[in-house]
């Protein structure tokens, strides 16, 4: 099923990227970095919420949404699993859930979306994101996550989320991977 010889390299430097994963990592998320674990994740008939968030270089939107969903993450009711992929570095990973899995949505990165079954739920793109500050972004969350998750939160003890440094820097000052 997935023979793709052909892997695309990131766009970006990882070492530069790397605090922007980190960052999610931190919270509870774990990284999807090929079609394969997209596909093991996603395509399960198991009644799990699962959060899928497209992470971005992009430091005016992801510089928010990261942050935001960390702090949704704070809630008592969070999705069952949290997953994440990054848009221009796990590109094969990010083209694949985008292909499949939101085929009928326009791409978008950062990106935040709920899953049941293979089937998305919710959705915050891009433009739902930018301009709004974190704790707005965690407000609309943490209301999805009351009405349709189970799970009970936090995803890490606060003292351990208060130690969470923020990534803030812009994405246009990242170099291009050569």
């Amino acid at each position: 099923m997935f023979t793709n010889e052909t892997k695309k390299p990131p766009l970006y430097d990882p070492e530069y990227v790397q605090w922007m994963r980190d960052e999610l990592t931190y919270v509870g998320f774990e990284e999807m970095l090929t079609p394969e674990s997209v596909e093991f994740h996603l395509n399960k008939r198991d009644d799990e919420i699962k959060l899928v968030f497209i992470n971005s270089v992009c430091g005016c939107a992801a510089g928010s949404a990261r942050p935001g969903v960390s702090l949704a993450l704070q809630n008592n009711l969070i999705p069952d699993k949290l997953l994440t992929s990054f848009a221009g570095q796990d590109r094969d990973a990010v083209d694949y859930l985008r292909n499949k899995f939101l085929k009928d949505y326009p791409p978008s990165s950062p990106m935040l979306a709920l899953f049941r079954n293979g089937e998305p739920i919710y959705l915050m793109h891009r433009y739902q994101i930018e301009g709004r500050t974190p704790e707005q972004i965690a407000t609309e969350l943490i209301d999805i996550f009351s009405k349709v998750c189970k799970k009970e939160g936090p995803s890490i003890p606060k003292e351990k989320y208060e130690q969470l440094v923020h990534a803030k820097a812009c994405g246009q000052s990242i170099p291009i991977n050569k």
